[in-house]
């Protein structure tokens, strides 16, 4: 029997260590314990206190311990710094892009709280069933992996069922891990309809079972932890923040692409960012727009105005110019404007005067005295028929469709395509008898995609067993049924659109796998947070308006990255590019997504803020790194101001993108040192949101000149074989370094009792506290159980017991473990692991596996490779492919370079399957060169191409994996050089 598709998860990926770190450091200094408190109840009956044990939650840390934490947590981000906390409040803002895997992250938050602290309750808050059964099903397929990575530690989790209360018993008074998950209807409604008997209400009703006490009663003296997935959707009303404050959380963690209501915030990982780091989908757009088609009045309404005398409507209409030339303009007109007149008097809109502008919100209209039309908003007539548009735009998704199954089906990837329609009965209706029928768009589907697959380049699909189908099996269609079995034109949030996507949500893996045959699915709803598929490649809008379903939500259900058969995440976005099929031109949707992302995210594009230079890492004379700091980045950001390259309020000007092109950008002197570093955050500052259009895409042909030139040959047989790496390090070098280190940079501080005071005010809404007092007092801490450091730091370090004790030891630094174990352990750990990973690649070698190992010059052959004209690639006549595909400006100015120059005979941006292993993942080099120096030798060079080659100014990981490959190639023995470089002439004039 052939196993089951199982998705697979990377427990090294950075971007979300540093998330995970930065939730976990906000408690830094805070000791590991299992808290007892007393779980009580009151009985009336007899007036007496019955208590039972169970375990919490407990924080010993105060406001100013946590703020300073949460500085240096935002000064390493890149933040703005919280002066305070807001509303005087543990409630913290973590930011994921959607698609960035944001539910595993605060998932393995959950197990890291645990390991570092101790800490056992939290409760997941989700605002839908959808995101709830979303959140379960994470829970379940990560098991596996958890338990490999956590040492199989106990931990429980559930959804919480009111009919289940005996859960939250066990909730309440378990030792091990807990996890609840609830959907916020289940306990906000108790607090709309306090006297209604509905079974939200349960959780606020004493209870038998629970020894009279209410089920909130005992959540609330758990102090638990609460996440709140989706906060936008969670608790945006007074009765949800109430609800959620119900819970009397010890601390709130708001996960979210969209904060609408700002907190603290611990970490940010944006759109821009995703983009660049190539963490989601690249987006390219397709759309279908009409041109020169001007034969019956065309008129759309795009707003009204009633704010003053007298009332105007805008309209888009087609207007003849002095030339006579017909173009499509926008227009004001008030009631008996004679769109005859204004269209320079063209026949089409004889009887065109404008009659009432009605301005009911929701119901805005324009009406005219002798025609019927009536004009309503975003909608348009006398234009090409809509589902002439539609009927082009679904068969350019198959055709979209069929043309990433010829590449991707052959690396085991399966392509999914998402339609979303207008009306229910477009693609599926009943007759009279209760016969399912097919509607418009399914008709369309099927005629089309009957003829696109038998088009000869399509054939070799059907060797493929699950492409072998009928149109009528690859695609279906997911809606909401009502009690009587019809189906619904619904919003995509109500309680009936849960059972709808069912098949695509629970059953993901399920649809991932070649063995179902459905690969096209059409949906209604406008897809709310938590639907999505890593494997949609397409998503087609059929709506009537554009403005139904926002751009970011439309593009999250396909930003997620792929995976293949074996449930393996791939990476890149030569595999990784999600067509949007729009409703609207490519130049519409990029300016509105951009906009979505100014106003949801708050991403600023082209500005320099305050802080935009202070989490730059800088070195200091004792060799230790600290941060730039806000005040030197208030400075650079004035002198930017001063030079005119940004104006008062940030915003780039073209004198700044002209100093970054020419290298003359002038910054203050005494920050000379980091000037690369400086460049490197600016020139981010000056990009955009980086959508592809897709009528720009080109296929990337081999260049058959250099591909069976000899000397491209002799080139690939000196850099084609494979090697494994060992680490050899000398113990004494380690032991010594993180002994100064630990001598130098432990800065530890005794733990405090905290005394507060408060003023308890008893109003008519409630009791009010006033805190009037509050003093930290150093704790005697001499009396606590001493934890076991060695083994604490066996577990963080993996070194054996005897290093760590001659580490400790001879760092003479054993009194301020006493003063403080906990924070003493955490610094330990983080300076010996820094010091461990820089001596692991300084010790490396490289062994050349065997000449039978090697990657085949006829992979370039097999692979597939498209680009965007005038985005991201170059024409070359020197390339391995008939044009170029660069990742940044400076490989495009490498590219052009040696195509100019006489001494590169040829050269290869190196395919992304040319891997080499590393202790840090996977390198990937960039181009592989031929010189020809002055026609005596030719000269075989592997480059590294970077912004900035200075060692600061590269981040560790990307340093490291640079003189990994530098080993690698050393290791081949066969001449072939190796160097990292930033500049062209640098480089051609030093070889």
């Amino acid at each position: 029997m052939k196993p089951q598709l199982k998705l697979q998860f990377d427990k090294n990926l950075e971007y979300q260590h540093d998330a995970i770190s930065s939730v976990v450091d906000l408690f830094r200094g805070q000791t590991p314990m299992q808290s007892n408190f007393t779980v009580s109840t009151f009985s009336q009956q007899i007036g007496m206190l019955d208590t039972t044990n169970g375990v919490g939650n407990k924080l010993e840390l105060d406001d100013e311990e946590i703020l300073n934490n949460l500085h240096d947590i935002q000064l390493r981000n890149g933040l703005n710094q919280t002066k305070k906390l807001k509303n005087n409040a543990y409630d913290f803002d973590v930011e994921m892009e959607t698609g960035t895997g944001k539910t595993y992250v605060y998932l393995r938050t959950i197990f890291e709280m645990n390991k570092h602290y101790g800490f056992t309750k939290f409760i997941i808050v989700v605002p839908s069933l959808a995101i709830k059964e979303g959140v379960y099903t994470s829970l379940k397929i990560t098991k596996e992996h958890f338990n490999g990575i956590y040492n199989n530690t106990i931990y429980n989790y559930f959804i919480y069922d009111s009919s289940k209360l005996e859960q939250v018993r066990s909730f309440a008074v378990s030792d091990n891990i807990e996890i609840m998950v609830i959907n916020i209807d289940a306990f906000r409604k108790s607090f709309a309809d306090p006297e209604k008997e509905n079974k939200a209400n349960l959780i606020h009703r004493t209870n038998d079972k629970l020894n009279g006490m209410k089920p909130i009663e005992l959540i609330q003296e758990t102090r638990p932890f609460v996440i709140i997935d989706e906060p936008q959707s969670v608790d945006s009303t007074a009765k949800a923040k109430e609800a959620i404050k119900s819970l009397n959380p010890l601390c709130i963690f708001r996960y979210s692409a969209t904060h609408v209501e700002k907190h603290n915030q611990v970490y940010k990982l944006d759109a821009v960012d995703s983009y660049n780091l190539e963490l989601v989908k690249q987006i390219e757009v397709a759309a279908f727009e009409t041109k020169d088609y001007h034969n019956k009045a065309y008129l759309k309404l795009i707003s009204v105005n009633n704010k003053k005398s007298p009332i105007t409507a805008v309209i888009e209409i087609d207007k003849k110019n002095k030339k006579g030339v017909v173009n499509r303009e926008v227009i004001t007109v008030t009631r008996n404007t004679d769109l005859y007149e204004i269209s320079g008097s063209r026949d089409v809109y004889e009887g065109y005067i404008v009659n009432e502008i009605y301005c009911e919100t929701g119901n805005e209209y324009v009406s005219f005295t002798s025609q019927p039309d009536i004009l309503r908003i975003n909608e348009g007539i006398g234009d090409v028929d809509p589902l002439v548009i539609k009927e082009h735009q679904i068969r350019k998704t198959i055709e979209e469709h069929l043309e990433k199954e010829l590449i991707l089906n052959k690396q085991g990837i399966k392509v999914l395509s998402l339609f979303f329609i207008d009306r229910v009965a477009n693609y599926r209706l009943y007759d009279s008898d209760g016969g399912q029928q097919k509607g418009i768009y399914a008709q369309l589907f099927e005629k089309h995609y009957s003829i696109l697959i038998k088009q000869p380049k399509y054939q070799s699909l059907l060797s493929s067993p699950h492409l072998q189908a009928d149109a009528h099996e690859v695609h279906d269609g997911y809606f909401s049924i009502d009690k009587k079995g019809v189906l619904k034109d619904t919003s995509g949030v109500t309680i009936a659109d849960e059972s709808a996507y069912n098949l695509i949500m629970k059953d993901k893996e399920k649809l991932l796998s070649f063995d179902t045959k459905l690969r096209f699915i059409f949906s209604h709803s406008t897809l709310k947070e938590g639907w999505d598929n890593p494997n949609v490649f397409q998503i087609c809008t059929l709506n009537d308006t554009k403005k139904e379903v926002k751009k970011r939500q439309e593009i999250g259900r396909g930003l997620r990255l792929c995976v293949n058969q074996k449930g393996e995440r791939q990476h890149g976005f030569a595999i990784n590019t999600l067509t949007v099929m729009a409703n609207e031109s490519y130049d519409d949707f990029a300016k509105n997504l951009q906009k979505e992302y100014e106003d949801e995210e708050g991403i600023r594009f082209g500005v320099i803020e305050s802080h935009s230079f202070a989490n730059i890492p800088v070195k200091q004379a004792n060799g230790s790194t600290k941060y730039l700091g806000q005040t030197a980045s208030e400075v650079i950001v004035k002198h930017f101001e001063t030079q005119g390259y940004i104006d008062q309020t940030g915003n780039v000007q073209d004198s700044l993108k002209l100093a970054l092109k020419n290298n003359s950008l002038d910054i203050p002197i005494a920050y000379e040192s980091i000037k690369p570093e400086i460049i490197v955050l600016t020139r981010k500052a000056c990009s955009s949101l980086n959508i592809k259009n897709n009528s720009n895409k080109k296929s990337i042909k081999l260049n058959k000149a250099v591909y069976l030139d000899a000397e491209f040959k002799t080139l690939w047989d000196h850099i084609k074989y494979k090697t494994t790496y060992s680490v050899d390090f000398d113990s004494d070098i380690l032991i010594n370094t993180c002994i100064k280190e630990l001598k130098e940079n432990l800065s530890i501080t005794a733990p405090k009792l905290i005394y507060s005071r408060a003023k308890l005010n008893i109003e008519q809404s409630g009791i009010i506290v006033e805190e009037r007092d509050r003093i930290g007092y150093t704790v005697n801490n001499q009396n606590d159980m001493i934890p076991d450091i060695i083994t604490y730091l066996q577990n963080e370090t993996n070194l054996t017991r005897k290093t760590i004790v001659d580490i400790l030891i001879k760092s003479d630094t054993i009194p301020l473990f006493k003063k403080n174990p906990q924070k003493y352990m955490e610094q330990a750990a983080d300076i010996i692991s820094s010091q461990l990973k820089l001596m692991i690649v300084d010790g490396i070698k490289y062994t050349k596996i065997g000449d039978d190992a090697f990657f085949a010059q006829e992979l370039f052959e097999s692979q597939e490779l498209f680009g965007y004209l005038s985005k991201n690639m170059i024409p070359s006549s020197k390339s391995i492919y008939d044009y170029v595909v660069y990742d940044s400006g400076t490989e495009a100015t490498f590219a052009e370079k040696m195509e100019n120059n006489k001494h590169i005979k040829l050269y290869a941006k190196l395919p992304d399957w040319f891997k080499i292993p590393t202790p840090l993942g996977t390198y990937n080099p960039d181009w592989a060169i031929v010189i020809d120096k002055d026609g005596v030798h030719k000269i075989y060079f592997v480059v590294e191409t970077k912004g900035d080659i200075k060692k600061d100014s590269l981040r560790p990981t990307e340093a490291g994996k640079i003189k990994c490959g530098k080993a690698h190639f050393e290791a081949l023995e066969n001449g072939i050089g190796f160097d990292k470089v930033d500049d062209f002439n640098t480089f051609i004039t030093s070889v």
